[in-house]
């Protein structure tokens, strides 16, 4: 093994979310413990089991043109915004903006979703119906395939490294992190835009979990519904949203003088083998994958201090994956985290919860201030580790690591590492 592998790092930020257009309101809701979720004022709602979801706080008409927003699924301009805002942020030029440059061919491009265009999907099949197939739009193809936001953020940008899109249900932009991670490593590109996208909340979306029992039922009380570990959890709240990150090598980032936010130190990845939908109740696979991640950090146990947790508000999964950690990381380690579950205040954006929780992580360990878990009034008796709840909390100084988890039905486990940059 190499001595001297390059070290990666993170020099941008940019995400649309049910908490805000942007980064920083994002954060600022976070810290004020503020809820994303909202009633859902569709014709025919009523009829559905759940009547609620985690929608965005800015919707991309307000910030994006009519023309562009017509050959775009949801998912893809709104991971066109987080884009942009992170290659701003990094410090980049772009289009008449000042800012620097990257050459193309050095530029790559990682942005996952776990469903692609749903929205486009079920409205050309609505229109086909009533109007015919002439009046399907010939733009139909490249806005509902998953990949599409991807290729959509490689054309903006220039990105000529290469375009990815890994897809694994709630995990896919978790595993998008660590494939940018391995790009730049394997000298494959100097700088990565990294993230993603999610954007399905739709009567069938909405039925089909409802009918697997899935996410919370709270109807009455839609902004206290997802409240992982606390014990009357009844399930998720759906969210939509867009996460991205601007990763480069510390060489390409020193070199322009770049500000850097974190050290993205490695990723850990594993399958369950165990069902298609619910979690090996043992969260032996979720252990495997974060015990991954730290060999490929070149960490020990000991340097975590924190995990964002997928904590989703599921019964099965809160509790297991609080046992993963334990064995991970060992009992003693486990003790001294902190642990928090962020989507109790931005629902679960599914495919893009991962890249989301990154970021989150990112900000946590460069601000030392971890946001609270909220809604957790009466805590399970099955949850023996630190739940930051109440206030946001501080972290200690130093060159700390905390690790991001997420997972996906049909097994896909991911876990993130990151560390401060000091």
């Amino acid at each position: 093994m190499s001595k001297n592998r390059t070290k990666v790092v993170v020099t941008g930020l940019g995400a649309t979310t049910p908490l805000g257009g942007d980064v920083p309101s994002t954060w600022s809701a976070l810290l004020a413990g503020k809820s994303g979720v909202r009633p859902l004022d569709w014709e025919g709602v009523e009829e559905l089991p759940v009547r609620f979801a985690a929608t965005l706080e800015v919707d991309p008409a307000e910030v994006m043109p009519k023309h562009k927003l017509r050959r775009l699924d949801r998912s893809q301009s709104i991971a066109l915004i987080a884009a942009h805002e992170a290659w701003e942020h990094a410090g980049y030029a772009h289009g008449e903006r000042p800012g620097q440059t990257v050459d193309g061919d050095r530029l790559g491009v990682v942005i996952s979703s776990g469903i692609g265009g749903l929205h486009t999907a079920l409205n050309s099949y609505d229109v086909y119906k009533e109007k015919g197939w002439s009046r399907v739009s010939p733009f139909t193809v490249p806005m509902l395939m998953p990949n599409g936001s991807s290729g959509h953020v490689g054309i903006e940008f220039g990105a000529m490294a290469g375009s990815h899109a890994l897809v694994s249900a709630c995990a896919s932009s978790a595993e998008a992190v660590g494939y940018a991670v391995d790009m730049i490593r394997a000298g494959r590109a100097d700088v990565v835009i990294t993230g993603g996208t999610e954007a399905c909340i739709h009567p069938l979306q909405m039925a089909s979990f409802g009918s697997m029992r899935a996410m919370s039922t709270r109807n009455e009380e839609p902004t206290r519904a997802s409240r992982p570990y606390d014990k009357n959890r009844d399930g998720f709240v759906l969210g939509e949203g867009a996460a991205v990150m601007i990763l480069e090598s510390e060489e390409h980032a020193l070199a322009r003088g770049a500000r850097i936010h974190g050290i993205a130190s490695g990723a850990g990845y594993s399958g369950d083998a165990h069902d298609i939908v619910q979690p090996d109740p043992t969260g032996s696979g979720a252990a495997k994958a974060m015990r991954r991640a730290l060999v490929d950090a070149r960490l020990n146990a000991e340097d975590i201090v924190h995990v964002n947790a997928h904590g989703t508000s599921t019964p099965q999964g809160d509790v297991a994956e609080l046992a993963a950690i334990k064995a991970a990381l060992g009992e003693d380690v486990a003790a001294r985290l902190c642990v928090t579950a962020t989507k109790s205040m931005t629902g679960h954006l599914l495919g893009g919860a991962g890249a989301l929780e990154s970021l989150i992580t990112v900000l946590t360990l460069r601000e030392g201030l971890v946001p609270a878990t909220t809604n957790v009034d009466d805590l399970d008796d099955a949850v023996d580790l630190d739940i930051v709840r109440g206030e946001p909390r501080e972290l200690p100084d130093g060159p700390i690591a905390a690790l991001n988890n997420s997972f996906g039905f049909g097994g896909h486990n991911v876990a993130v590492v990151f560390q401060r940059y000091v």
